[in-house]
């Protein structure tokens, strides 16, 4: 809650020394907006030009609000939200702020990361949030499940507000504060409301020198009542521009052959417009710059007093890179992301004491340091995106020359722009404030439009109408149809027609992507489409998912994830390919786990190659790369996370497993199969990490089996940190995993979860207790048996938990028991079914075969009852029946000397003579 009186002065004084930089026109008797800005509760719209003070209106405007509040007794909670194009002036701004209001008790917070949770934790304490539009709208896409956050916002202050005309954060600007506008419509008509509490939503916006601001007045505006708009000239801005646009004839059609050639027109340029004053050179590449600068420095040479030449040195001196530290002895800088901190602060440093004559820069340097100059020079308008070239945005461009003027030196100041002879045009009228803000919503509906449905803002066609008339697009539309490629005849009937067709297509693709269910006329998100909202991804990237066949190993699900819309403007530059290669593929050092065939040549194989080597641990030495490779595993965590959820809807068990693991690798950035688990603990980094692992410490037993004085010998630490390591893998929890047979059938199997040590869990480590673990099962069928989400704290009450599973003619059976967070905790357990079966028919074969020698001894001694059987006699008992024959015949006498001619044959010469002697056994025996 606000600070009570007591706590705090009556108001809040608002000295006008404050605003002097805004010059004359800060009187308001000679400026109407000062007036309607802190004396009113209108919404405002201002296009000024840029430098020429507008953030003083947005003090203004929250200094109201707190007046407001101060006078009305309003005891509700309410927010201020500053929104700003890139996260660089949400920076800026909340230094400012924060210094300013923090003492009157109005606690500022910088939300511009990808952490969802942990920023509604935040804000919720706090009164003024900084963010960008990206950001409010991830955050606004689930605000009926945050009704706290999105009711409670009071005022609403956009920054820059002819980001509309950008290709896509355009769009997601206008559909935010269309969104934003809904929710105020929505709390204007709760009865839940009170009339005498209700503090209405309050709109400022500021923009550089447009001429239709009175669009964007009439679309910030409530029903027929649009917002007040004013338009201020040039001469109120304190340092007057000088604005030079110069077209040069193009010989080439490669983009890059003419940047270069525009280095070796610069030197007239300086020595025309820079007065021998700081002068501020901005480039499209990082590579572009370090050519920029190599050329000033053979074509110009600057004579420094001793004090120049001094801090000049100094500041050299500071520089680790030797290109860098050559040049600027010369009065040459450069300055870029990919750049090592160090040497960028070092390099800020002296160009803004003034010692520095010129700086060469990239255009991302106009959106977050500033460095102000008496002379800007804009080298080429074009820049390589989403490969290929496009032309600079018009806030890129206006915010480059904004960089022109220093009120503390100068009275006047030069921008000069050096573009193409074809689009000289364009950007005379940009600077001249002639080029109309128009949207580009049209070309981004399908994610916003899902967004909206997930919202239940739109539940059918007709209330999709109502939506887009809440658009800056419907504005822009009825007055200038012909740009979004309807008739420029129709009228006011004919134009909602045709957008409520283009809504219609749109609703319709979602449909067929199953995001959305259309019946009839009704509207409805899928889960899928609920996904898409939450985690805030594109369209395209939804569609790659849609090509997970169900068996992808985790090598396959990178691939695939890798080619995510959410990387698209990640930039693949020739000088990294080298680095990027040797990460691939090196004989001599160690490289990524699932090497890539061929050599990176695209930009999801670029983003592919940065996430296993920050996985695997490995040193990526190209700081630009290390950055970029940041920023990609950032952004690769929600995407996992969403893939993850998408995958539970399927029946298939490997992709899901593959999933999991991969997102819980984005989260700890390592392998799950790692030797550095140690990293995952406080206080050891990348570097004690390695140690361990040297050292045979790649598990988190092999830690708790060790002599803690060995592991401080190890790390070269001082006792008790071996005690204070073991302590917290103790800590940790441990399972134990069984998967058994629980018929004779083998068409149910048990699971069996068990914690090891719930008390040292409970006792040691209670952050445990806040995360989950996944039991999967499946079988050799890629078929999912069991997906289930046990967490840590149900555990620890009742530390054995039991699962019955069907499974249907596999030939094996697997359980995985997966950690959310931590890697190294994982168990499994694997039951090979047709071996089970095999024995079990062995066992059954045998059991029947002594079972049937039982009985028949029971039927030989038991022939009274049972008469004998007849059956075929074998050879045996046929031998022994003749011999039986043989002696019960009578007495014949026999002759001693037969005669010659007598047929007497001696039987004993055909006698049979076995090789071994074989013993009959008796019948019966």
């Amino acid at each position: 809650m606000w600070p009570p009186k007591q706590c705090r002065p009556r108001g809040v004084v608002v000295s006008a020394s404050e605003y002097d930089h805004m010059g004359p026109g800060f009187d308001s008797q000679l400026a109407p907006w000062v007036f309607v800005s802190f004396f009113t509760d209108s919404s405002v719209v201002v296009s000024a030009p840029t430098g020429s003070g507008k953030t003083a209106i947005f003090e203004l405007a929250i200094v109201q609000l707190l007046k407001k509040i101060d006078d009305m007794n309003y005891s509700q909670n309410f927010k201020i939200v500053y929104m700003a194009p890139v996260k660089a002036l949400c920076a800026e701004r909340f230094r400012d702020w924060d210094a300013k209001f923090s003492r009157y008790g109005l606690m500022c917070k910088e939300v511009t990361g990808d952490s969802y949770e942990t920023d509604l934790l935040e804000i919720s304490h706090c009164r003024l949030i900084l963010t960008t539009p990206e950001k409010w709208d991830s955050l606004t896409r689930r605000w009926k499940d945050n009704r706290g956050l999105v009711q409670v916002v009071k005022l609403f202050l956009i920054d820059e507000v002819h980001l509309l005309n950008e290709e896509r954060r355009g769009a997601t600007l206008e559909a935010v504060v269309s969104r934003m506008k809904t929710v105020q419509k929505t709390l204007r008509f709760d009865r839940h409301t009170p009339s005498h509490t209700f503090l209405p939503l309050r709109f400022i916006a500021v923009s550089a020198t447009i001429p239709n601001v009175e669009d964007v007045a009439q679309w910030l505006g409530c029903d027929d009542s649009p917002a007040k708009h004013y338009k201020i000239s040039d001469e109120l801005r304190p340092v007057k521009l000088n604005k030079v646009v110069i077209g040069y004839p193009c010989t080439t059609s490669s983009p890059f052959q003419f940047d270069i050639g525009l280095s070796y027109k610069l030197k007239p340029i300086l020595i025309k417009y820079s007065d021998l004053k700081p002068t501020l050179i901005f480039c499209s590449t990082r590579k572009g710059v370090q050519q920029t600068s190599s050329v000033l420095a053979q074509q110009l040479t600057f004579e420094f007093n001793q004090e120049q030449r001094e801090k000049l040195t100094l500041a050299a001196n500071l520089i680790q890179e030797n290109k860098l530290k050559a040049l600027l002895k010369g009065g040459i800088g450069y300055h870029h992301a990919g750049m090592d901190l160090a040497d960028r602060s070092a390099t800020e440093q002296v160009f803004h004491s003034g010692c520095l004559p010129v700086l060469v820069t990239t255009s991302t340097l106009a959106m977050g340091v500033n460095l102000p100059a008496h002379l800007v020079i804009i080298k080429s308008t074009q820049q390589y995106v989403y490969g290929g070239y496009q032309e600079y945005s018009e806030t890129q461009v206006l915010q480059m020359i904004g960089r022109a003027g220093r009120p503390q030196f100068d009275t006047s100041a030069t921008a000069v722009i050096m573009t193409k002879e074809n689009t000289k045009h364009r950007y005379e009228r940009l600077v001249d404030g002639k080029e109309l803000v128009e949207s580009s919503l049209h070309r981004h509906l399908t994610e916003h439009l899902n967004a909206e449905v997930v919202l239940q803002t739109i539940t059918e066609h007709a209330v999709a109408m109502d939506w887009i008339r809440s658009t800056f697009l419907y504005v822009r539309a009825l007055s200038n149809p012909r740009h979004y490629g309807f008739p420029a005849n129709l009228d006011k009937r004919g134009i909602e027609y045709k957008l409520e067709q283009m809504c219609l297509i749109e609703l319709n693709e979602l449909s067929k992507a199953k995001l959305i269910t259309i019946d009839l006329i009704n509207i409805s998100p899928t889960e899928t489409g609920c996904l898409m909202a939450r985690y805030y991804l594109a369209f395209e990237s939804m569609k790659i998912f849609a090509k997970v066949c169900g068996s992808e190993k985790l090598q396959e699900l990178l691939s695939l994830l890798s080619e995510c819309y959410e990387f698209s403007d990640v930039q693949l530059r020739v000088s990294e390919k080298k680095t990027l290669n040797a990460l691939n593929k090196t004989k001599d050092q160690e490289c990524i786990r699932f090497p890539l065939p061929g050599r990176i040549k695209t930009r999801d194989m670029k983003v592919n190659c940065l996430i296993q080597a920050v996985f695997g641990g490995l040193q990526i030495y190209d700081s630009s790369l290390n950055q970029d490779a940041t920023k990609i595993v950032r952004a690769g965590e929600r995407v996992s996370k969403c893939l993850v959820q998408f995958l539970n809807q399927q029946p298939q068990y490997q992709s899901l497993l593959s999933a999991i693991i991969l997102a819980k690798c984005f989260y700890r950035k390592l392998w799950e199969n790692t030797p550095y688990v140690s990293r995952q603990l406080e206080r050891i980094g990348p570097a004690l990490s390695s140690l361990l692992a040297k050292n045979g410490k790649t598990s988190f037993r092999a830690i708790m089996e060790s002599n803690p004085r060995d592991l401080e010998r190890i790390l070269n630490r001082p006792p008790p940190m071996g005690n204070r390591i073991q302590e917290a893998v103790r800590g940790l929890p441990y399972f134990s995993l069984d998967l058994e047979a629980s018929d004779q059938q083998f068409a149910r199997m048990t699971v069996t979860v068990k914690l090891l040590n719930p008390e040292l869990v409970l006792k040691i480590n209670m952050s445990s207790n806040e995360h989950c673990f996944t039991l999967l099962v499946g079988d050799s069928e890629n078929r999912l048996l069991l997906n289930k989400r046990i967490r840590t704290v149900d555990m620890v009450l009742s530390p054995i938990l039991v699962f019955s599973v069907n499974q249907n003619n596999a030939k094996e059976v697997y359980a995985n028991l997966l950690s959310e967070k931590w890697i190294g905790l994982d168990v499994s357990a694997t039951v090979k079914v047709s071996n089970l079966k095999h024995f079990q028919q062995n066992l059954k074969v045998t059991i029947e075969k002594t079972q049937k020698s039982k009985q028949s001894k029971l039927i030989l001694t038991d022939t009274e009852e049972k008469p004998k059987k007849l059956k075929k006699p074998t050879l045996i008992e046929q031998i022994q029946e003749k011999h039986a024959r043989m002696y019960n015949l009578p007495g014949m006498k026999l002759k001693t000397n037969p005669p010659q001619n007598s047929t007497h044959v001696d039987l004993n010469k055909f006698q049979f003579s076995p090789l071994r002697k074989q013993q009959l056994v008796p019948l019966g025996a």
